[in-house]
């Protein structure tokens, strides 16, 4: 007989939940989300010299600020987080956010892309942390190659993007639009390593392996909750304390999934800590990974 702790994988409904940031200027920063990507404060908590800041649409957590002033800059080449990437519901409310963030001056448009399963926008906060836009296509057009999800990356011009997406509700709309986090990209110093722990211990499933140096994975069958790459980080080992990634927050929707999660870790002789309600473990870079209930509520983000 099969026991939840014997699951391989995670659950099909598997999701990305906030991600968070150790920041140097929590106003900046903070301004910067919600001017370019229609974030609103929605709880704040000090703790110690820190202060825990979260920023979201509606009553759904999309990021949480950790203001860290004393420690060093974003270093592109150590590993840590390459984008965070949030989903929107439709072109039209990516447009709007899109169309917002081109004229924020603090951060960076750094370039666009038709991914096949996605069509997305990429900036650069004030601080150097990669941020995709995006909407996905419907999966009945996602093409598959056997067990992997086909991906390219082709030129998708903004502006004309903007001129067929772009409407007056939508820019006014705001905040009140959802948006969640669909996936999140991280550089690591060596993919199969991240392999070992992202796909093999976490359970996530590997859904594209034809970008060089970079690995895709996911649950149910989505193109990727998790991306590794080597781009710039090859090699890299732990990293030290730093601006940039915090903590990598994952959904789950039962403690049946949190058990066999466990049982994945135990197995392996990874140390993890529990409290009934999550799962917290750390990768083998040094970035936490949260994997929690997803009733988990803003309050509880902040205690992490």
């Amino acid at each position: 007989m099969t026991t939840s702790t014997d699951k391989q994988i995670l659950a099909a409904d598997t999701s990305m939940g906030a991600v968070t940031l150790r920041v140097g200027d929590l106003e900046k920063m903070a301004a910067y989300y919600s001017r370019a990507f229609s974030m609103e404060p929605l709880e704040e908590v000090s703790r110690g010299k820190e202060v825990h800041r979260v920023l979201g649409r509606g009553q759904t957590p999309l990021v949480k600020l950790v203001h860290t002033p004393n420690l060093p800059g974003v270093d592109r080449r150590q590993a840590g987080l390459f984008h965070t990437a949030f989903l929107f519901e439709s072109p039209e409310s990516l447009a709007a956010t899109v169309y917002r963030s081109a004229q924020e001056p603090s951060g960076s448009f750094v370039g666009s892309s038709d991914h096949l399963v996605s069509e997305a926008f990429y900036f650069t906060d004030p601080e150097g942390n990669g941020v995709e836009l995006y909407t996905d296509r419907d999966r009945s057009l996602w093409i598959h190659d056997g067990s992997e999800i086909r991906m390219t990356t082709s030129f998708l011009d903004p502006n004309t993007y903007l001129q067929k997406n772009l409407t007056q509700s939508a820019l006014d709309a705001g905040p009140t639009l959802a948006g969640k986090v669909g996936h999140i990209h991280l550089q690591v110093g060596d993919v199969d390593t991240a392999k070992a722990f992202y796909v093999d211990a976490l359970g996530f499933e590997t859904t594209q392996t034809g970008y060089p140096g970079a690995l895709f994975a996911s649950a149910g069958g989505y193109h990727h909750h998790i991306a590794m790459n080597i781009w710039n980080s090859q090699g890299a080992g732990p990293r030290a304390a730093s601006l940039g990634l915090g903590d990598v927050a994952i959904t789950a929707s039962s403690a049946d999934d949190l058990e066999a999660l466990q049982g994945r870790l135990k197995n392996r002789s990874i140390p993890f800590g529990s409290d009934g309600r999550s799962v917290t473990v750390t990768d083998p870079w040094g970035t936490r990974v949260t994997v929690a209930l997803s009733d988990l509520t803003t309050e509880e983000l902040l205690a992490r």
